[in-house]
């Protein structure tokens, strides 16, 4: 099975990814995105773990229910209660995935498992087993497996592979190896391990020490045809390998890495965005693949070369990974078929209801800017969708202030169904807004990081507002956009208390969960 060119391509995003700092997703947002997932043509959604909270299963479930075409898994540990809880939230996919895992490092197995490396083979053993009653789709995972001695590793795939598991995943947990060993790894497994050649050997590698992308890469030459990844190589820490730069890493340079994914790479770039969006993590400007300035060309020399032959300094077009051309496409006097039109180019499909809200803002819009751009419906259109599980809703904002005065800002919410509107004054007329909603909301988290970027160029751009707020250990990021920035600041604000709220009415119980 691992002897084709084939790559299985795993996308984590809304199991590992969402444990990064702020990243949590409601039911509605993880559906949001596994359709863009399925569009963009991954193999395997991991769509969390499920016996973490009561919401994460009932996300993955959903998942499982609604998505068609690739397969669905869910995370669990190595015990009859997660496996059973699994399978329960997978088994309605078109094709269903169990995965579980324990830890095969010295270092996991003495400070967190507490068991002797007898009794973690027996763990394995018995859980794969276990997941084999439900479904013959079993992946088995070694946490911490870089850090594992190569000889018992061997003794745990090997396990592993005799119970059941058709599917072995290589984590590089920490981001602790570097390509050159980690290819000798799997190298070794290989040799070693009887029967690997009839199983999918996996990779699941964190960016710890940046090098993510590159091991997972020499996992594959070495023979690995599954890889673990996230859109934006989003997840804990320093996140981890980045879907879209192995994809189109193989893609490029298919001379040195003959390997083919079944991924439309025109989708990476609104993939991108929408994660952006979804989980208020901005995507860093110098980004590989999908970054604002991963296409742009300051220098003169380098300018003049593009002008005149593009493939002077650019070794990628952007078309080819979805990246739009920034080209007008729509106007004030645009009529509803086109702008619906270039919604379901973006994949967006939404109901009579939305649609009409969504064009009305859309009318708004064209009328306070002289050109709408792509960028501006995708931001305008990421507004619109999955909104039904907002406890606040922004109705109006409006501010007064300057030099010589106290600022002072009026907001309208609908919170649970009810208008209520407080004026507040503060340092600033975002201050002031900010202390408005949180009175009206009850909710004064601290705010932690606040971001302004230009969505597009001109002094008529919508400003993007992020923001990053905690509150009794709680981390949740938003976003907004309008051409008023104080306006927009108060869309993130609104947003983000959004998903405070949400995180703390469905709190995860467990909280180690893995990879």
């Amino acid at each position: 099975m691992g002897s084709d060119n084939m790559v299985k391509i795993f996308d984590t995003t809304l199991r590992d990814g969402e444990q990064a700092p702020g990243c949590g997703m409601t039911a509605e947002e993880k559906l949001r995105v596994a359709h863009q997932l399925e569009k963009l043509g991954v193999d395997v959604i991991e769509a969390g773990f499920p016996i973490s909270s009561e919401g994460d299963f009932e996300s993955v479930k959903v998942i499982a229910e609604k998505i068609r075409g690739c397969e669905i898994a869910g995370l669990c540990r190595a015990n009859f209660n997660d496996i059973d809880r699994g399978w329960e939230a997978v088994r309605n996919a078109e094709y269903p995935r169990i995965h579980t895992f324990i830890a095969t490092s010295d270092i996991h197995l003495k400070h967190k498992l507490r068991k002797s490396r007898d009794e973690v083979l027996e763990i394995i053993s018995t859980a794969v087993k276990h997941a084999r009653h439900y479904t013959e789709n079993v992946e088995f995972s070694c946490e911490d497996a870089t850090r594992t001695d190569l000889d018992y590793l061997c003794r745990a795939v090997d396990v592993a592979v005799r119970s059941g598991a058709r599917i072995i995943n290589i984590p590089d947990t920490v981001g602790y190896t570097v390509p050159e060993e980690f290819a000798s790894i799997i190298r070794t497994l290989k040799e070693k391990v009887p029967g690997l050649d009839d199983i999918i050997l996996s990779v699941h590698c964190h960016n710890d020490l940046g090098l993510a992308v590159a091991n997972s890469i020499s996992a594959i030459r070495e023979g690995a045809r599954q890889v673990e990844c996230t859109i934006n190589g989003l997840g804990e820490r320093a996140g981890n390998a980045s879907l879209e730069e192995i994809v189109m890493g193989l893609k490029v340079r298919n001379d040195r890495n003959p390997f083919k994914t079944r991924i439309h790479t025109e989708q990476l770039y609104p993939t991108s965005r929408l994660v952006s969006q979804v989980t208020g993590v901005n995507v860093q400007p110098n980004k590989a693949i999908v970054g604002a300035n991963a296409f742009a060309h300051e220098a003169g020399i380098h300018q003049d070369g593009v002008l005149k032959e593009r493939i002077t300094y650019e070794i990628m077009d952007p078309e080819e990974v979805g990246i739009p051309s920034n080209k007008l496409i729509l106007g004030k006097h645009s009529g509803r078929h086109a702008f619906k039109d270039r919604l379901e180019d973006y994949g967006y499909f939404l109901d009579d209801k939305a649609f009409e809200n969504a064009f009305k803002k859309f009318k708004d819009l064209a009328d306070k800017k002289k050109y709408v751009f792509d960028e501006d419906i995708e931001a305008l259109i990421s507004e619109e969708f999955v909104r039904s599980s907002d406890f606040y809703k922004l109705i109006s904002a409006n501010y007064s202030g300057g030099s010589d005065m106290q600022p002072v800002a009026t907001v309208k919410l609908l919170i649970d169904g009810k208008e209520v509107t407080i004026s507040e004054s503060g340092d600033g007329p975002v201050d002031a807004a900010y202390q408005a909603v949180s009175k009206a909301t009850g909710l004064n988290p601290t705010l932690e990081n606040y971001v302004v970027a230009s969505i597009t160029e001109g002094i008529d751009a919508q400003g993007e507002v992020t923001v990053r707020v905690e509150d009794e250990g709680v981390i949740t990021q938003g976003q907004g956009s309008n051409t008023d920035i104080v306006v927009a600041s108060v869309k993130a604000y609104v947003n983000a208390l959004n998903k405070l709220r949400w995180r703390k009415e469905h709190p995860k119980r467990v909280t180690s969960q893995g990879m």
